[in-house]
C-alpha cells in the first residue's frame, strides 16, 4: 500500500521517520513530529469540507496522542504511534482511523464487541 502519489502518505512517512528518530536517537524528532502533525492537521482542516470530516478527526486525535506522550514520563507512549504510523505507511492499516470510526458520531450501528472486532481485524 505504498501510496507515494498521495500527499497524505508523504505526511505519514515523514512523521514515521521523525518518530523513529525521536524514539531511537534524539528526542528532537518527537517535537518535529508533533510540529509536522500540526501542519498536517491544518492542511486537511483547510482541504476538507469541515472540521468534522473524518480525515481531520483522525489527525486531531493522532495529534492528541502525540501531545499526551510528549512529557518526559510519558515518552514511552511514542512507541505506539511510531509502530502504528509505520503500519499506515507500509500496509495502509491505520489503527487510529479504526478507533475514530467507533466514536458515536461516526457510526450508524450500535457499539458491540463484534463491531469493534470487525473494525480492527478487517483488511486495510
Amino acid at each position: 500500500m505504498l501510496e507515494f502519489r498521495e500527499l497524505a502518505w508523504w505526511y505519514w512517512l515523514v512523521t514515521a521517520g521523525l518518530l523513529t528518530a525521536g524514539v531511537l536517537v534524539d528526542p528532537l524528532g518527537l517535537f518535529l513530529a508533533v510540529g509536522l502533525t500540526v501542519i498536517n492537521l491544518l492542511h486537511f482542516a483547510i482541504r476538507e469540507p469541515g472540521l468534522t470530516a473524518f480525515p481531520v478527526q483522525v489527525r486531531f486525535f493522532y495529534l492528541l496522542l502525540l501531545l499526551i506522550a510528549l512529557p518526559e514520563p510519558m515518552r514511552w507512549l511514542f512507541w505506539i504511534p511510531m509502530i502504528g504510523t509505520w503500519a499506515q505507511v507500509l500496509v495502509g492499516y491505520c489503527a487510529m482511523a479504526r478507533l475514530v470510526s467507533l466514536f458515536p458520531w461516526n457510526r450508524q450501528e450500535r457499539l458491540t464487541a463484534g463491531l469493534v472486532w470487525r473494525r480492527f481485524v478487517s483488511m486495510p
